[in-house]
């Protein structure tokens, strides 16, 4: 590439374009005719012509003016650009085009998506825990406790990790049934207990609670073991 030709491709700047504009472009609505009118237009805006003349725009899409006005119409239709009015330093009114809308619209869509994925995930995970209960319980599961497990999750919102850990402390104290998991809850409730951390936290504490009141010449007997945490008989 020589110096001149250099020269001219540094001068024309650089027009960046969003991947998620190119990936979502057709779930807002948008032709592909409409997608590089916009990629024009931002061209146009990022070398600071805000207002270009449709003759211009027409000339790079090759296209007629009326399909220009036309294309533009329809994005303001479609509520993705719109024509803004700002007065200059003299007062004088000039008209700009805005991609505002646009973006707004694209980061709804990814708010939305991004909820919509949330929600299988947590789908999946929810289906996971029933299995979890049928696999630890060794049987299937009545429509009552179905309901039961349904309520803790819709209704008291405990996450699917909390119902999992008591779970397992029910399984740890060799009892299969929901009326046990379901007191381990309440009694985490009670003390403001909702995650994975909170939990350890808690039974490290109990833990170390009965490692300072135990009796000392019980303690030094060799292979002592220390007893699970009793959820149910936890006073403190």
């Amino acid at each position: 590439m020589n110096h001149q030709l250099l020269h001219a491709w540094l001068e024309a700047g650089n027009t960046t374009v969003s991947t998620i504009l190119l990936k979502k472009y057709r779930e807002i609505g948008l032709t592909n005719e409409q997608l590089i009118l916009i990629l024009q237009l931002k061209s146009f805006i990022d070398s600071g012509i805000l207002f270009p003349d449709t003759e211009e725009i027409a000339k790079r899409m090759d296209i007629s003016s009326a399909e220009v006005f036309q294309c533009i119409h329809d994005l303001i239709q479609k509520k993705v650009l719109s024509i803004e009015t700002e007065k200059n330093t003299e007062g004088k009114t000039n008209d700009q085009y805005s991609l505002t809308l646009l973006w707004d619209r694209l980061a709804l869509l990814l708010e939305q998506t991004k909820k919509e994925e949330h929600h299988q995930e947590q789908e999946l995970s929810e289906q996971e825990l029933f299995r979890r209960f049928e696999a630890e319980f060794g049987r299937t599961l009545s429509p009552i406790e179905i309901q039961t497990i349904g309520m803790w999750l819709d209704e008291d919102k405990y996450p699917v990790e909390l119902i999992e850990l008591a779970l397992r402390e029910a399984v740890l104290s060799q009892v299969y049934n929901l009326k046990y998991v379901d007191r381990i809850l309440l009694n985490w409730e009670r003390k403001n207990i909702r995650s994975k951390d909170q939990v350890e936290k808690e039974a490290k504490r109990h833990r170390q609670n009965k490692a300072t009141s135990v009796n000392p010449s019980t303690d030094k007997k060799i292979g002592t073991k220390v007893p699970l945490h009793n959820w149910l008989n936890d006073n403190e």
